[in-house]
């Protein structure tokens, strides 16, 4: 898929089927977070997949949106440690994870997390680990095709500021 063409036709997607995903493409969803940029290529996420359903229905109790979670078919938190920027490195990582599951045809969704402590508590994290941001993948419930359309169209029909108002060029 061509990336541009990527980028434009994803969107966030909370139905999605519970069917497990197999392995292989699990672990290129994973492979593609681990291969993000990072500052100074300090690599600051780990990448925590609950297996349990009792797992995931405690970490589901944490986040924003707790159905996003339960109706998964995987489920992929990231956790970070250390200093500098290692919030911005997760979303480095989540978004090269998300736009993966769209090349594998996956719907996808990011959760924000309501209770640290509760996800943590989940997601056994040491102490000096902090999870940013759950995903949730799983088999579109509703499938669209990127193709039926360019880059350039899904970008005019994106439901996002326009450009010139995002953009400031200075002299």
């Amino acid at each position: 898929m061509d990336i541009l063409l990527a980028i434009a036709s994803r969107r966030d997607e909370r139905g999605t089927l519970p069917d497990p995903l197999r392995n292989e493409v699990v672990l290129r969803l994973l492979d593609a977070g681990r291969l993000s940029g990072s500052s100074k290529n300090g690599q600051p996420w780990v990448f925590v997949v609950p297996g349990s359903r009792a797992r995931i229905e405690e970490l589901a109790a944490a986040v924003f949106v707790p159905d996003n979670v339960l109706n998964a078919g995987l489920v992929v938190a990231i956790l970070v440690a250390g200093k500098g920027p290692v919030s911005f490195d997760a979303g480095r990582a989540a978004q090269s994870i998300l736009l993966a599951a769209w090349a594998e045809g996956l719907a996808s969704c990011p959760n924000g997390i309501a209770d640290i402590d509760a996800a943590r508590r989940a997601l056994d994290a040491s102490e000096d680990e902090t999870p940013v941001i759950v995903l949730s993948f799983g088999l579109p419930a509703k499938p669209r095709d990127p193709n039926v359309r360019s880059a350039a169209e899904w970008s005019e029909r994106a439901n996002r500021k326009p450009l010139e108002e995002v953009v400031r060029w200075l002299p």
